[in-house]
């Protein structure tokens, strides 16, 4: 597939950390953030950015600790910094009042962004990033710092995992979401791939974005924060996902929110069924 813009690359600082974002340009339109989930990057979004972008002034960041920002090193990634890191996108670049399209990770982010500044999010679309099952109960404060400091241990020994070939690394991208088509999946082990020193590829993102900070906020903080939310919120699931299911009592805790269920979908629900959401995005953003 060839697209019909290319995104120009930009950094920001973000509490001392150099970090990475793509812009589209069309910088007469209303602005609109697009943040990726764990372990991905901001290239995540080309497609549907690329049918937008006409529309839309699309910035598309990659979180601290993924693909061409820098690490975090020496600190856990909290769900607080990453909120921090969006609000400093969107004031550097001017961008407020902005909508946002957002998943799993990024979605968590920017639900609580938007609680925290109402007054400069317009419309948010959520995909498969709501956080905890509301079913499981949390864990008390000793298990979870106890499971923290033993995460951290198994992290300190742990090397980024090595594929012998690009090749290598396509293959489990598609293992990983078998729904990718081959086009996708090796458009996103490049973008999310560096390649060693000795030849062989390990992916960008830190292993230590595994390691959340133990005291993140908790749920009943978490409603708090999305009761003043003030924009409309559409929160997307992939039939094939838990959050299919955690998504249902959820709506009860927004302002104005709805739920939608895309069929054929598991986690990435952008990729799964690309026409499907893009057009969502685009009936609900306008």
């Amino acid at each position: 597939m060839s697209f019909k813009r290319s995104p120009t690359s930009h950094s920001y600082f973000s509490k001392r950390l150099r970090l990475h974002y793509l812009d589209w340009g069309n910088e007469n339109a209303p602005p609109l953030v697009m943040v990726h989930g764990n372990r991905d990057h901001c290239h995540n979004w080309d497609w549907m950015a690329d049918r937008l972008a006409d529309q839309y002034h699309i910035l598309a960041p990659d979180l601290r600790g993924h693909g061409d920002s820098q690490w975090s090193v020496g600190s856990a990634y909290a769900i607080s910094e990453f909120v921090y890191d969006i609000a400093q996108l969107v004031r550097q670049t001017g961008a407020a009042p902005v909508r946002i399209v957002a998943h799993s990770l990024g979605g968590i982010v920017s639900l609580q962004y938007a609680g925290v500044f109402p007054q400069e999010v317009v419309r948010l679309m959520s995909i498969e990033g709501f956080g905890r099952p509301t079913e499981i109960a949390p864990p008390s404060p000793v298990e979870q710092l106890r499971h923290w400091i033993e995460l951290g241990r198994e992290m300190s020994g742990r090397s980024p995992r090595r594929y012998g070939s690009l090749d290598e690394a396509f293959e489990r991208m598609q293992e990983a979401n078998p729904h990718l088509s081959p086009e996708q999946a090796r458009h996103l082990t490049i973008h999310g791939s560096n390649q060693n020193e000795d030849g062989s590829y390990s992916w960008k993102f830190d292993n230590y974005v595994h390691l959340h900070h133990p005291w993140d906020f908790g749920g009943d903080q978490v409603r708090l924060l999305w009761s003043e939310i003030a924009c409309p919120v559409l929160l997307i699931s992939g039939a094939e996902s838990w959050a299919a299911r955690s998504g249902v009592g959820l709506l009860e805790d927004f302002r104005d929110a709805r739920h939608e269920i895309v069929e054929n979908a598991g986690h990435w629900v952008h990729h799964d069924q690309l026409d499907a959401v893009t057009e969502l995005v685009r009936d609900f953003l306008e």
